[in-house]
């Protein structure tokens, strides 16, 4: 495997864990509490993650494939490198910097996010 390979990671950080149980309220009630520097390289497979306040936080090369991520707000969280194959992504507000495109191409093909 190439340095530039990046595969996802299941953690054992308990705000992770909140998020791969699905418990998304909890991890709103703690997430600022908490140190949140292990949520980037993620593997968030299938998972919903529905209200999730992603305000500032790192997904960067997170794996989000067949998630449901309706109506988050990832205008002002790090997703450099994430992928989003097959996720549902209706009502979702993303950074300014991803283009219309390769947020297309993620979705249709799981390429990695690159911001402009």
């Amino acid at each position: 495997m190439s340095d530039r390979e990046v595969k996802p990671e299941i953690k054992d950080d308990p705000l992770y864990l909140m998020l791969r149980h699905e418990d998304v309220d909890s991890f709103n009630t703690n997430r600022d509490a908490m140190d949140c520097s292990s949520l980037s390289g993620g593997d968030y497979r299938g998972r919903d993650l529905r209200k999730l306040n992603a305000r500032g936080l790192d997904f960067s090369n997170a794996y989000f494939r067949n998630c449901d991520l309706s109506g988050i707000d990832f205008r002002e969280t790090d997703l450099r490198g994430a992928s989003l194959l097959d996720a549902k992504v209706s009502g979702v507000f993303f950074p300014d910097e991803l283009s219309a495109d390769e947020i297309r191409l993620s979705l249709d093909l799981g390429t990695r996010l690159r911001y402009q």
